[in-house]
Protein backbone atom coordinates (compact mmCIF):
# COMPACT_ATOMS: atom_id res chain seq x y z
CA UNK A 1 0.00 0.00 0.00
CA UNK A 2 1.24 3.34 -1.20
CA UNK A 3 1.40 5.63 2.05
CA UNK A 4 -0.70 8.80 1.67
CA UNK A 5 0.95 11.82 0.44
CA UNK A 6 1.77 14.60 2.73
CA UNK A 7 -0.32 17.58 1.79
CA UNK A 8 -0.41 20.90 3.40
CA UNK A 9 -4.12 22.15 2.36
CA UNK A 10 -4.48 25.71 2.93
CA UNK A 11 -7.57 28.37 1.48
CA UNK A 12 -7.14 29.80 -1.71
CA UNK A 13 -5.64 33.34 -1.42
CA UNK A 14 -5.29 35.67 -5.25
CA UNK A 15 -1.49 35.07 -5.10
CA UNK A 16 -2.01 31.26 -5.34
CA UNK A 17 -3.98 32.35 -8.92
CA UNK A 18 -0.77 32.43 -11.29
CA UNK A 19 0.56 29.34 -10.04
CA UNK A 20 -3.33 27.14 -10.26
CA UNK A 21 -3.78 28.17 -13.45
CA UNK A 22 -0.76 27.26 -14.90
CA UNK A 23 -1.19 24.04 -13.26
CA UNK A 24 -4.79 23.92 -14.69
CA UNK A 25 -3.97 24.59 -18.35
CA UNK A 26 -1.52 21.68 -18.03
CA UNK A 27 -3.15 18.85 -16.22
CA UNK A 28 -6.36 19.35 -18.95
CA UNK A 29 -3.74 19.91 -21.62
CA UNK A 30 -2.52 16.58 -20.92
CA UNK A 31 -5.86 14.81 -19.84
CA UNK A 32 -7.66 16.23 -23.23
CA UNK A 33 -4.97 17.34 -25.77
CA UNK A 34 -7.37 18.02 -28.23
CA UNK A 35 -8.34 21.15 -26.73
CA UNK A 36 -6.54 24.35 -26.17
CA UNK A 37 -6.41 24.40 -22.73
CA UNK A 38 -3.95 27.76 -23.14
CA UNK A 39 -6.60 29.47 -25.67
CA UNK A 40 -8.88 29.42 -22.16
CA UNK A 41 -6.40 30.75 -19.76
CA UNK A 42 -8.77 33.97 -19.33
CA UNK A 43 -11.66 31.71 -18.99
CA UNK A 44 -10.09 30.03 -16.17
CA UNK A 45 -8.88 32.92 -14.25
CA UNK A 46 -12.66 34.91 -14.53
CA UNK A 47 -14.22 31.76 -13.36
CA UNK A 48 -11.73 31.04 -10.44
CA UNK A 49 -12.78 34.72 -9.03
CA UNK A 50 -16.19 34.12 -9.99
CA UNK A 51 -16.21 31.28 -7.89
CA UNK A 52 -14.52 32.99 -5.07
CA UNK A 53 -16.53 36.27 -5.26
CA UNK A 54 -19.59 34.17 -4.76
CA UNK A 55 -18.68 32.14 -1.98
CA UNK A 56 -17.66 28.81 -3.39
CA UNK A 57 -14.33 27.23 -1.42
CA UNK A 58 -11.26 27.10 -3.50
CA UNK A 59 -8.67 24.76 -1.68
CA UNK A 60 -5.28 24.77 -2.56
CA UNK A 61 -2.75 21.41 -1.90
CA UNK A 62 0.62 22.08 -1.69
CA UNK A 63 3.17 19.27 -1.66
CA UNK A 64 5.03 19.64 2.13
CA UNK A 65 8.56 18.02 0.75
CA UNK A 66 9.01 21.19 -1.23
CA UNK A 67 6.16 23.33 -1.22
CA UNK A 68 5.04 23.47 -4.77
CA UNK A 69 0.85 23.12 -5.02
CA UNK A 70 0.16 19.86 -6.16
CA UNK A 71 -3.25 20.89 -6.78
CA UNK A 72 -6.76 22.47 -6.13
CA UNK A 73 -10.25 21.79 -6.17
CA UNK A 74 -13.56 24.22 -6.08
CA UNK A 75 -16.51 23.52 -4.07
CA UNK A 76 -19.76 24.78 -3.31
CA UNK A 77 -20.29 24.00 0.04
CA UNK A 78 -24.26 24.33 -0.01
CA UNK A 79 -24.96 22.15 -3.02
CA UNK A 80 -21.56 19.83 -2.62
CA UNK A 81 -21.16 20.48 -6.36
CA UNK A 82 -17.15 20.10 -7.35
CA UNK A 83 -16.58 22.64 -10.59
CA UNK A 84 -12.92 21.82 -10.72
CA UNK A 85 -10.41 19.61 -9.32
CA UNK A 86 -7.15 19.72 -10.63
CA UNK A 87 -3.73 18.17 -9.85
CA UNK A 88 0.14 18.28 -11.27
CA UNK A 89 0.25 15.47 -14.30
CA UNK A 90 3.78 14.72 -12.80
CA UNK A 91 1.86 13.64 -9.46
CA UNK A 92 -0.79 11.35 -10.67
CA UNK A 93 -1.31 8.37 -9.28
CA UNK A 94 0.53 8.85 -6.52
CA UNK A 95 -2.16 10.07 -4.10
CA UNK A 96 -2.63 13.62 -4.42
CA UNK A 97 -6.11 13.43 -6.16
CA UNK A 98 -7.26 11.75 -3.50
CA UNK A 99 -6.05 13.12 -0.69
CA UNK A 100 -7.68 16.65 -2.13
CA UNK A 101 -11.01 15.00 -2.71
CA UNK A 102 -10.69 13.52 0.95
CA UNK A 103 -10.56 16.97 2.15
CA UNK A 104 -13.87 18.11 -0.63
CA UNK A 105 -15.29 15.04 1.89
CA UNK A 106 -14.31 16.41 5.06
CA UNK A 107 -15.57 19.88 4.18
CA UNK A 108 -19.36 18.72 2.27
CA UNK A 109 -22.37 17.66 4.54
CA UNK A 110 -21.83 14.05 3.21
CA UNK A 111 -22.61 14.38 -0.46
CA UNK A 112 -20.68 15.72 -3.19
CA UNK A 113 -21.28 15.99 -6.97
CA UNK A 114 -19.51 16.35 -10.10
CA UNK A 115 -19.55 16.28 -14.14
CA UNK A 116 -16.53 14.38 -15.53
CA UNK A 117 -16.20 14.13 -19.34
CA UNK A 118 -16.53 11.09 -20.83
CA UNK A 119 -13.54 10.91 -23.19
CA UNK A 120 -11.24 11.22 -19.85
CA UNK A 121 -11.09 7.76 -18.67
CA UNK A 122 -8.35 8.01 -16.07
CA UNK A 123 -10.24 10.75 -14.49
CA UNK A 124 -13.41 8.43 -14.90
CA UNK A 125 -11.90 5.60 -12.88
CA UNK A 126 -10.81 7.80 -10.67
CA UNK A 127 -13.92 9.09 -9.02
CA UNK A 128 -15.24 5.88 -9.66
CA UNK A 129 -12.49 3.94 -7.74
CA UNK A 130 -13.34 7.04 -5.18
CA UNK A 131 -16.85 5.86 -4.45
CA UNK A 132 -18.59 7.88 -7.16
CA UNK A 133 -21.78 6.64 -9.01
CA UNK A 134 -22.48 7.77 -12.48
CA UNK A 135 -25.97 9.22 -12.54
CA UNK A 136 -26.93 10.14 -16.08
CA UNK A 137 -25.51 12.21 -19.04
CA UNK A 138 -24.33 15.72 -18.90
CA UNK A 139 -22.56 18.33 -21.80
CA UNK A 140 -19.84 20.40 -21.13
CA UNK A 141 -20.97 23.45 -21.83
CA UNK A 142 -17.48 24.99 -23.59
CA UNK A 143 -16.43 22.27 -25.68
CA UNK A 144 -19.99 20.33 -25.73
CA UNK A 145 -18.55 16.66 -25.01
CA UNK A 146 -20.66 14.50 -23.40
CA UNK A 147 -20.11 14.27 -19.46
CA UNK A 148 -21.21 11.90 -16.55
CA UNK A 149 -22.64 13.80 -13.54
CA UNK A 150 -21.50 11.72 -10.83
CA UNK A 151 -22.16 11.45 -7.08
CA UNK A 152 -20.69 10.65 -3.87
CA UNK A 153 -22.49 10.04 -0.68
CA UNK A 154 -21.01 9.22 2.87
CA UNK A 155 -21.55 5.84 4.45
CA UNK A 156 -23.48 5.89 7.01
CA UNK A 157 -22.09 5.21 10.79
Amino acid sequence: MRPKPRLRVVAYVPAHLPEMTDLWIESWSQAMPSIDFEGRRGWFVDHIVAMQASGIAIVCGFRETDGALAGFFTLDEKSGHINQLAVSPSLWGLGFGAALLDEAKKLSSGKLSLEVNQDNPRAVRFYEREGFSRLGVGRNPLSGLATWRCAWVAAER
